[in-house]
Protein backbone atom coordinates (compact mmCIF):
# COMPACT_ATOMS: atom_id res chain seq x y z
CA UNK A 1 0.00 0.00 0.00
CA UNK A 2 1.39 3.42 -0.99
CA UNK A 3 1.94 5.89 1.80
CA UNK A 4 -0.54 8.36 0.26
CA UNK A 5 -3.24 5.67 0.07
CA UNK A 6 -2.54 4.66 3.65
CA UNK A 7 -2.83 8.23 4.90
CA UNK A 8 -6.15 8.59 3.11
CA UNK A 9 -7.42 5.60 5.06
CA UNK A 10 -6.81 7.44 8.30
CA UNK A 11 -9.80 9.37 9.61
CA UNK A 12 -9.55 13.15 9.65
CA UNK A 13 -9.90 13.15 13.42
CA UNK A 14 -6.54 12.74 15.16
CA UNK A 15 -5.86 13.62 18.77
CA UNK A 16 -2.51 14.68 20.16
CA UNK A 17 -2.30 14.29 23.92
CA UNK A 18 0.51 16.11 25.72
CA UNK A 19 1.99 14.29 28.70
CA UNK A 20 4.28 15.74 31.37
CA UNK A 21 3.89 19.17 29.84
CA UNK A 22 5.50 18.14 26.55
CA UNK A 23 3.42 18.87 23.44
CA UNK A 24 4.31 19.43 19.81
CA UNK A 25 7.73 20.59 20.91
CA UNK A 26 8.65 16.97 21.63
CA UNK A 27 11.31 15.99 19.07
CA UNK A 28 9.76 12.91 17.49
CA UNK A 29 12.83 12.25 15.39
CA UNK A 30 14.85 11.54 18.54
CA UNK A 31 12.02 9.83 20.44
CA UNK A 32 11.21 6.12 20.53
CA UNK A 33 7.76 5.53 19.05
CA UNK A 34 5.58 2.67 20.26
CA UNK A 35 2.47 2.02 18.16
CA UNK A 36 -0.58 0.25 19.57
CA UNK A 37 -3.11 -1.11 17.06
CA UNK A 38 -6.36 -2.49 18.41
CA UNK A 39 -9.73 -4.00 17.52
CA UNK A 40 -12.81 -4.96 19.53
CA UNK A 41 -16.16 -6.67 19.03
CA UNK A 42 -15.30 -7.97 15.56
CA UNK A 43 -18.04 -10.61 16.01
CA UNK A 44 -16.89 -13.06 13.35
CA UNK A 45 -16.99 -10.50 10.51
CA UNK A 46 -14.44 -12.18 8.27
CA UNK A 47 -15.52 -10.58 5.01
CA UNK A 48 -16.02 -6.93 4.10
CA UNK A 49 -19.54 -5.53 4.09
CA UNK A 50 -21.31 -5.67 0.74
CA UNK A 51 -21.62 -2.82 -1.71
CA UNK A 52 -25.24 -2.19 -0.65
CA UNK A 53 -24.60 -1.95 3.10
CA UNK A 54 -25.25 1.77 3.47
CA UNK A 55 -22.58 3.69 5.37
CA UNK A 56 -20.64 0.44 5.92
CA UNK A 57 -20.49 -0.47 2.21
CA UNK A 58 -17.22 -2.21 1.29
CA UNK A 59 -15.75 -1.53 4.76
CA UNK A 60 -14.10 -4.07 7.01
CA UNK A 61 -12.91 -7.58 6.27
CA UNK A 62 -9.88 -9.46 7.48
CA UNK A 63 -7.98 -9.11 4.18
CA UNK A 64 -8.03 -5.31 4.21
CA UNK A 65 -7.22 -5.27 7.92
CA UNK A 66 -4.17 -7.44 7.20
CA UNK A 67 -2.96 -4.96 4.56
CA UNK A 68 -3.43 -2.03 6.93
CA UNK A 69 -1.63 -3.75 9.82
CA UNK A 70 1.25 -4.73 7.55
CA UNK A 71 1.64 -1.09 6.43
CA UNK A 72 1.79 0.17 10.02
CA UNK A 73 4.31 -2.49 11.01
CA UNK A 74 6.54 -1.59 8.07
CA UNK A 75 6.41 2.06 9.11
CA UNK A 76 7.13 1.20 12.76
CA UNK A 77 8.34 -2.28 13.78
CA UNK A 78 7.68 -1.33 17.43
CA UNK A 79 4.00 -2.15 17.03
CA UNK A 80 1.59 -4.29 19.08
CA UNK A 81 -1.76 -5.60 17.79
CA UNK A 82 -4.38 -6.20 20.50
CA UNK A 83 -8.05 -7.26 20.66
CA UNK A 84 -10.54 -6.38 23.41
CA UNK A 85 -12.88 -9.35 23.11
CA UNK A 86 -16.12 -10.55 21.52
CA UNK A 87 -14.20 -12.22 18.73
CA UNK A 88 -17.05 -14.73 18.32
CA UNK A 89 -20.69 -14.59 17.21
CA UNK A 90 -22.33 -12.54 14.50
CA UNK A 91 -21.98 -14.30 11.14
CA UNK A 92 -22.45 -17.87 9.79
CA UNK A 93 -18.68 -18.35 9.98
CA UNK A 94 -19.01 -18.73 13.74
CA UNK A 95 -22.10 -20.93 13.46
CA UNK A 96 -20.24 -23.30 11.13
CA UNK A 97 -16.66 -23.24 12.41
CA UNK A 98 -17.25 -22.44 16.09
CA UNK A 99 -14.43 -19.88 16.28
CA UNK A 100 -11.72 -21.90 14.56
CA UNK A 101 -11.58 -19.60 11.53
CA UNK A 102 -11.49 -16.42 13.60
CA UNK A 103 -8.55 -17.65 15.68
CA UNK A 104 -6.65 -18.91 12.65
CA UNK A 105 -7.04 -15.60 10.82
CA UNK A 106 -6.05 -13.55 13.88
CA UNK A 107 -2.98 -15.77 14.17
CA UNK A 108 -2.08 -15.04 10.54
CA UNK A 109 -2.32 -11.32 11.35
CA UNK A 110 0.03 -12.01 14.27
CA UNK A 111 -2.11 -10.56 17.04
CA UNK A 112 0.02 -10.20 20.15
CA UNK A 113 -2.68 -10.72 22.78
CA UNK A 114 -6.46 -10.63 23.30
CA UNK A 115 -8.91 -10.55 26.18
CA UNK A 116 -12.18 -12.47 26.51
CA UNK A 117 -15.63 -11.00 25.88
CA UNK A 118 -19.01 -12.32 26.98
CA UNK A 119 -19.87 -13.60 23.47
CA UNK A 120 -16.71 -15.67 23.44
CA UNK A 121 -18.64 -17.99 25.78
CA UNK A 122 -21.49 -18.45 23.28
CA UNK A 123 -20.47 -22.06 22.54
CA UNK A 124 -19.83 -22.55 26.24
CA UNK A 125 -16.51 -22.55 28.03
CA UNK A 126 -15.77 -25.97 26.57
CA UNK A 127 -16.34 -24.58 23.08
CA UNK A 128 -13.92 -21.73 23.76
CA UNK A 129 -11.35 -24.13 25.16
CA UNK A 130 -11.66 -26.40 22.11
CA UNK A 131 -10.60 -23.55 19.81
CA UNK A 132 -7.52 -22.47 21.79
CA UNK A 133 -5.09 -24.63 19.75
CA UNK A 134 -5.95 -22.49 16.72
CA UNK A 135 -4.88 -19.27 18.48
CA UNK A 136 -1.15 -18.54 18.16
CA UNK A 137 -1.46 -15.65 20.59
CA UNK A 138 -2.16 -15.43 24.32
CA UNK A 139 -5.40 -14.60 26.10
CA UNK A 140 -5.28 -12.40 29.18
CA UNK A 141 -7.93 -11.80 31.83
CA UNK A 142 -7.03 -10.80 35.37
CA UNK A 143 -10.53 -10.69 36.88
CA UNK A 144 -11.89 -14.01 35.58
CA UNK A 145 -10.86 -16.81 37.93
CA UNK A 146 -10.84 -19.96 35.77
CA UNK A 147 -9.25 -22.20 38.43
CA UNK A 148 -12.16 -24.68 38.53
CA UNK A 149 -12.71 -24.82 34.77
CA UNK A 150 -11.08 -26.29 31.66
CA UNK A 151 -9.58 -22.84 30.99
CA UNK A 152 -7.42 -23.04 34.11
CA UNK A 153 -3.79 -22.17 33.27
CA UNK A 154 -4.74 -21.24 29.68
CA UNK A 155 -5.45 -17.58 30.44
CA UNK A 156 -2.83 -15.25 31.92
CA UNK A 157 -3.61 -12.14 33.99
CA UNK A 158 -1.12 -10.04 32.03
CA UNK A 159 1.68 -10.16 29.50
CA UNK A 160 4.75 -7.98 29.00
CA UNK A 161 6.54 -6.99 25.81
CA UNK A 162 9.86 -5.28 25.13
CA UNK A 163 10.07 -2.91 22.15
CA UNK A 164 13.35 -1.03 21.59
CA UNK A 165 14.14 -0.84 25.29
CA UNK A 166 10.59 0.12 26.31
CA UNK A 167 8.80 -2.43 28.50
CA UNK A 168 5.06 -2.63 27.93
CA UNK A 169 2.64 -4.37 30.28
CA UNK A 170 -0.85 -5.40 29.16
CA UNK A 171 -3.51 -6.85 31.46
CA UNK A 172 -7.07 -7.95 30.71
CA UNK A 173 -10.45 -7.30 32.34
CA UNK A 174 -13.84 -8.84 31.56
CA UNK A 175 -17.43 -7.84 32.23
CA UNK A 176 -19.59 -9.53 34.87
CA UNK A 177 -21.07 -12.63 33.22
CA UNK A 178 -23.93 -13.25 35.64
CA UNK A 179 -27.17 -12.01 34.11
CA UNK A 180 -25.48 -11.57 30.75
CA UNK A 181 -24.39 -15.11 29.91
CA UNK A 182 -26.13 -18.37 30.79
CA UNK A 183 -24.48 -19.85 33.87
CA UNK A 184 -24.06 -23.20 32.12
CA UNK A 185 -21.95 -21.48 29.48
CA UNK A 186 -19.27 -20.13 31.82
CA UNK A 187 -19.70 -22.77 34.56
CA UNK A 188 -17.45 -22.13 37.60
CA UNK A 189 -15.74 -19.02 36.24
CA UNK A 190 -15.55 -16.45 39.04
CA UNK A 191 -15.84 -12.72 38.40
CA UNK A 192 -13.55 -10.52 40.50
CA UNK A 193 -13.97 -6.76 41.04
CA UNK A 194 -12.30 -5.04 38.07
CA UNK A 195 -11.22 -1.91 39.94
CA UNK A 196 -9.55 -3.88 42.73
CA UNK A 197 -7.86 -6.18 40.21
CA UNK A 198 -6.75 -3.23 38.06
CA UNK A 199 -5.13 -1.61 41.06
CA UNK A 200 -3.22 -4.83 41.75
CA UNK A 201 -2.24 -5.36 38.12
CA UNK A 202 -1.03 -1.80 37.53
CA UNK A 203 1.00 -1.93 40.76
CA UNK A 204 2.62 -5.21 39.73
CA UNK A 205 3.37 -3.98 36.21
CA UNK A 206 4.72 -0.64 37.44
CA UNK A 207 6.68 -1.69 40.50
CA UNK A 208 7.57 -5.36 40.01
CA UNK A 209 7.78 -5.65 36.22
CA UNK A 210 9.18 -2.10 35.79
CA UNK A 211 6.97 -1.32 32.79
CA UNK A 212 7.20 2.12 31.18
CA UNK A 213 3.81 1.73 29.43
CA UNK A 214 0.78 0.05 31.04
CA UNK A 215 -2.28 -0.92 29.01
CA UNK A 216 -5.60 -2.33 30.18
CA UNK A 217 -7.38 -4.48 27.60
CA UNK A 218 -10.98 -4.16 28.76
CA UNK A 219 -14.32 -5.71 27.89
CA UNK A 220 -16.17 -3.74 30.58
CA UNK A 221 -17.87 -1.20 28.32
CA UNK A 222 -17.14 2.48 27.71
CA UNK A 223 -19.72 4.17 29.97
CA UNK A 224 -23.16 3.54 31.55
CA UNK A 225 -24.85 6.85 32.22
CA UNK A 226 -28.11 5.17 33.27
CA UNK A 227 -26.36 2.64 35.52
CA UNK A 228 -23.94 4.66 37.68
CA UNK A 229 -23.03 1.65 39.82
CA UNK A 230 -21.88 -0.40 36.83
CA UNK A 231 -18.13 -0.45 36.30
CA UNK A 232 -17.05 1.02 32.97
CA UNK A 233 -13.81 2.13 31.35
CA UNK A 234 -14.53 5.72 32.35
CA UNK A 235 -15.07 4.73 35.97
CA UNK A 236 -12.00 2.46 35.91
CA UNK A 237 -9.76 5.28 34.67
CA UNK A 238 -10.91 7.66 37.40
CA UNK A 239 -10.57 5.09 40.20
CA UNK A 240 -7.06 3.74 39.50
CA UNK A 241 -3.50 4.92 38.87
CA UNK A 242 -0.54 3.96 36.65
CA UNK A 243 -2.69 2.89 33.66
CA UNK A 244 -1.69 4.82 30.53
CA UNK A 245 -4.23 3.41 28.08
CA UNK A 246 -7.53 1.55 28.37
CA UNK A 247 -8.55 -0.23 25.17
CA UNK A 248 -12.25 -0.98 25.45
CA UNK A 249 -14.97 -3.18 24.04
CA UNK A 250 -18.50 -4.47 24.67
CA UNK A 251 -20.54 -1.27 24.16
CA UNK A 252 -19.67 -0.92 20.44
CA UNK A 253 -18.68 2.70 21.03
CA UNK A 254 -17.28 4.49 17.99
CA UNK A 255 -14.70 7.03 19.18
CA UNK A 256 -13.06 9.27 16.58
CA UNK A 257 -10.26 9.97 19.04
CA UNK A 258 -9.31 8.74 22.50
CA UNK A 259 -11.16 10.06 25.54
CA UNK A 260 -8.86 11.60 28.15
CA UNK A 261 -9.68 11.09 31.84
CA UNK A 262 -7.75 11.93 35.01
CA UNK A 263 -6.77 9.18 37.45
CA UNK A 264 -6.52 9.25 41.24
CA UNK A 265 -3.12 10.96 41.20
CA UNK A 266 -3.96 13.57 38.57
CA UNK A 267 -2.35 11.84 35.58
CA UNK A 268 -4.02 11.50 32.19
CA UNK A 269 -5.46 8.17 31.05
CA UNK A 270 -6.41 7.50 27.45
CA UNK A 271 -9.54 5.45 26.68
CA UNK A 272 -10.19 4.22 23.17
CA UNK A 273 -12.73 1.97 21.44
CA UNK A 274 -13.41 1.52 17.73
CA UNK A 275 -17.02 0.38 17.54
CA UNK A 276 -17.52 -3.11 16.16
CA UNK A 277 -17.42 -5.56 13.22
CA UNK A 278 -13.84 -4.78 12.21
CA UNK A 279 -14.80 -1.55 10.46
CA UNK A 280 -11.93 0.35 12.06
CA UNK A 281 -8.59 -0.24 13.72
CA UNK A 282 -7.56 1.99 16.60
CA UNK A 283 -4.03 3.43 16.47
CA UNK A 284 -2.20 5.09 19.35
CA UNK A 285 1.39 6.28 18.98
CA UNK A 286 3.35 6.79 22.20
CA UNK A 287 6.61 8.77 22.13
CA UNK A 288 9.32 8.12 24.72
CA UNK A 289 12.48 10.09 25.50
CA UNK A 290 15.03 8.47 27.82
CA UNK A 291 12.41 5.78 28.53
CA UNK A 292 9.95 8.38 29.81
CA UNK A 293 6.55 8.77 28.17
CA UNK A 294 6.24 12.28 26.73
CA UNK A 295 3.45 12.37 24.17
CA UNK A 296 0.73 10.30 22.50
CA UNK A 297 -1.23 10.63 19.27
CA UNK A 298 -4.47 8.74 18.70
CA UNK A 299 -6.35 8.08 15.47
CA UNK A 300 -8.95 5.78 13.93
CA UNK A 301 -8.03 3.87 10.75
CA UNK A 302 -10.77 2.84 8.34
CA UNK A 303 -10.47 -0.76 7.16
Amino acid sequence: MKRRDFIQKTSASTALISLSGIGLSCSRTSATKITILHTNDVHSHVEAFGANSGENSNKGGIAKRATLVESVRKENPNTLLLDAGDIFQGTPYFNFYGGELEFKLMSLLKYDVATIGNHDFDNGINGLYAQLPHAKFDFISANYDFSNTVMDSHVKPYKTFMKEGIKIGVFGLGIELSGLVNKEAYKETKYLNPIEIAQDMSRILKNDEKCELIICLSHLGYNYENSPSKISDIKLAKATKDIDLIIGGHTHTFLDEPTVETNTIGKKVLINQVGCYGLYVGKIDFYFESNELKESVGSKLTV
